[in-house]
């Protein structure tokens, strides 16, 4: 899955390791979700979306639906 954590994280200034910790993961977790290798459950999403600052749109979406 395709998403702009890593954009918008490195926006705000924040490491992976801050935004782990606020959202209550790793940073490996952080790594993976990046790099689209994890797929995070929706409360994962929506706690980093709000971390961020960013709705689930602006953040996560998935290529090819049609």
């Amino acid at each position: 899955m395709k998403n702009n954590v890593k954009i918008m994280r490195l926006k705000m200034s924040m490491t992976q390791e801050q935004l782990a910790k606020r959202v209550g993961v790793t940073r490996q977790t952080i790594g993976l979700i990046e790099k689209g290798e994890y797929n995070p459950s929706l409360q994962l999403c929506v706690a980093i979306a709000k971390e961020l600052n960013k709705t689930l749109d602006d953040l996560f979406w998935e290529e090819n639906l049609i």
